[in-house]
């Protein structure tokens, strides 16, 4: 019967003009921003109220509208009564500001990030990071976006009046079961939303439009295009401006992926389009898609029938009204110069695997892997050294699409399949979708924020995959940092030694050896401690924790390929 009626609203929809205002979310401009999570309702059909969470208000959070180079004072105050994080998704900043599920804001504390923005001018966005509640959170509605801009973008002639020609939007679809409350985890979101608007319109002037596009979805991949396959310019990636607007009739996004477009309605005053979603154009495998698996015989629980998937529907209705006092009407020729990370510039290529941890035809309903190990808190799965310029290959053995985000730095795609990357994906990327049997190569750098006691996440961004444990951990180390408490004289360093921080490193004195298996002994000869490290994350350099030890005196013992190692280090 719920399927009946969402397919009858759906048509519904299809022949009648939308009917909501969109929301357009308030705004924070200031260097001191003070949030607060909390609880609350919001109305996303007439008449019902949903239980929500939002930042400052009920449902979704305000826009940061920042600068680059702006020293921040954040204030995040959790009175959601349960722990939760805030991760601010693109911005390259330490990792102990940067929210992952060590960073957790307990019940009605505050927690106090400070740091200095340091990225180019684009569409961010902020949400939770827990472990194992990241989907339920940003489904109950805790999410908003970051606009950052700098001088290069300000040279430009571009719209950037906010939410008159320069329109942010938080694009999402959600499942709601009978009496109107979000469900979580689901395969059946077949309500479609924008800013917590479901119908939404939004009046723009007759000139160019610029629209702030993420994917805040959970799962669903998005086509976008206009009605009558109106050409528009795509004018930024994840994190920054393109050399040169890039003319298009589709643009895919998957979760967590942003975009900036421009569209020129000069002349169309009095007319109407719509924001589609080509989603008949998925090829199977993709959320979103009519199969949802590489082969069609595979099936995902609850994904069918759904009239979202494999079908092009609507998203946003725009009413196109008076041009404004002054507006922009010419699309540039030009935006920004880019320097990308040379391939020929990487010290190290580092292989991920996206694997099922079940197969056959029920692949997709079971949890998937990276490198075939699930997420552990207690275990970092990569070291990576200071300065280290990198080559990521990511393959999916899957049967399904994931989009693979990496925390910390911006990438560039050298190539997607061994091709060159599609023009709307070149530029600077921290996520990209890869499609069943795809291999994608990306390169970026490490080149700040060492830290070896708070590490850094790659996962999926498909949020119930995350959860399930798609998810690995990184840290970056500075390996001349305190080199007086190194002893390479028994075939490994160890760093920083003494600690009273979360992790250690160990680095084997010969490069090619690798690191298999750890143990910490302590004073009275017992095994405190003892892992087996994966096949697949072996190398001659490992963080381990200690921040579970008491305080004192240990053993480190290390199995390599070729060795056993001892070491002793002091935990304070």
């Amino acid at each position: 019967m719920k399927n009946l009626i969402t397919l009858l609203i759906f048509i519904s929809c299809l022949i009648t003009v939308a009917q909501n205002q969109l929301l357009i979310p308030t705004t924070i401009e200031s260097t001191n921003i003070n949030l607060t999570l909390q609880n609350g309702t919001h109305q996303f059909f007439a008449g019902e109220n949903t239980a929500t969470m939002g930042a400052n208000g009920n449902v979704l959070g305000p826009t940061l509208i920042l600068n680059n180079g702006d020293d921040l004072n954040i204030n995040v105050t959790n009175n959601l009564g349960e722990p939760t994080t805030i991760h601010w998704h693109g911005l390259h900043i330490s990792a102990e500001n940067d929210g992952g599920p060590h960073t957790i804001i307990q019940p009605n504390t505050t927690w106090n990030p400070q740091f200095t923005v340091d990225n180019k001018a684009a569409t961010y966005w902020y949400h939770p990071h827990l472990i194992d509640k990241t989907d339920e959170h940003v489904s109950n509605g805790l999410a908003g976006l970051i606009i950052i801009r700098d001088a290069e973008e300000a040279a430009l002639d571009l719209p950037r009046t906010y939410g008159v020609d320069d329109i942010p939007l938080v694009i999402q679809t959600k499942d709601f079961d009978a009496g109107f409350q979000i469900v979580h985890p689901t395969n059946n979101d077949d309500t479609v939303m924008v800013n917590a608007t479901v119908d939404p319109m939004v009046d723009v002037p007759a000139q160019v439009v610029r629209l702030r596009l993420l994917n805040g979805s959970s799962q669903r991949t998005f086509n976008f295009g206009f009605s009558g396959n109106l050409t528009f310019y795509q004018i930024a990636t994840d994190g920054g401006l393109k050399e040169s607007p890039v003319a298009l009739t589709r643009l895919r996004l998957s979760n967590g992926e942003r975009s900036e477009i421009l569209v020129d309605l000069t002349g169309m005053q009095g007319q109407t389009l719509q924001l589609m979603s080509y989603a008949s154009e998925l090829q199977n495998g993709i959320n979103g898609a009519t199969f949802p698996g590489a082969s069609t015989s595979m099936v995902l629980d609850n994904y069918n029938p759904n009239p979202l998937n494999g079908t092009d529907f609507n998203i946003l209705q725009l009413n196109v009204i008076a041009q404004t006092a002054n507006p922009v009407t010419t699309i540039p020729n030009s935006l920004v110069t880019i320097t990308p990370y040379l391939e020929s510039d990487s010290d190290f290529t580092r292989n991920f695997s996206l694997s099922s941890v079940i197969g056959g035809l029920d692949a997709l309903n079971g949890d998937f892997t990276i490198n075939n190990v699930s997420m552990d808190m207690n275990v970092i799965n990569v070291t990576i050294p200071l300065g280290n310029t990198e080559i990521w290959s990511i393959q999916n053995g899957t049967p399904s699409a994931h989009p693979f985000h990496i925390h910390d730095i911006q990438f560039n795609i050298l190539d997607v399949d061994g091709n060159p990357p599609a023009a709307y994906l070149e530029g600077w990327k921290d996520t990209i979708l890869l499609r069943p049997g795809q291999v994608i190569n990306v390169i970026t750098k490490f080149d700040d924020f060492a830290d070896e006691t708070i590490p850094f996440m790659y996962h999926c961004h498909m949020l119930t995959h995350e959860d399930g444990g798609m998810m690995g951990q990184f840290v970056v180390v500075d390996e001349g940092a305190g080199v007086n408490d190194f002893d390479l004289e028994n075939g490994f360093s160890l760093f920083p030694n003494p600690s009273n921080g979360v992790y250690m490193s160990a680095k084997l004195t010969d490069q090619n050896d690798r690191i298999t298996a750890y143990a910490i002994i302590n004073e009275l000869g017992q095994i405190v401690n003892y892992h087996k490290i994966h096949e697949n994350e072996m190398n001659n350099l490992y963080s381990f924790p200690v921040f579970e030890l008491s305080t004192g005196s240990y053993m480190l013992r290390i199995f390599s390929e070729n060795n056993i190692y001892t070491k002793r280090f002091i935990k304070k």
